[in-house]
């Protein structure tokens, strides 16, 4: 069973296209991470928010890629582009639905 965890960034206006940018690299090492399955990345219509579907195979392993994330430093990086609070929804699959 797979599982999906959803993050919204509020980027500021000013940074979006550096934000892009650097996310290249970083969704690159997300990609190949143990456990991850994919990630799409989406900008919202009409505003600065940028979305991620990150689909892996367990929370446990997502959470592993989280811990290495905050211990090599992606959430200082990310301090310079947000503007406000990251948002994550994580969701289980419904089956037979």
């Amino acid at each position: 069973m797979t599982v999906l965890v959803n993050l919204v960034f509020p980027i500021k206006p000013e940074k979006l296209d550096s934000f892009f940018s650097m996310m290249t690299e970083t969704l690159k090492e997300t990609r190949a991470f143990d456990g991850c399955i994919s990630v799409k990345t989406y900008h919202e219509e009409g505003s600065s928010n940028v979305l991620l579907v990150e689909e892996w195979e367990s929370f446990e392993k997502q959470k592993v890629y989280l811990n290495w994330r905050v211990e090599t430093g992606l959430m200082d990086v990310l301090a310079e582009y947000v503007s406000g609070e990251l948002s994550v929804k994580k969701y289980l699959p419904k089956e037979n639905v």
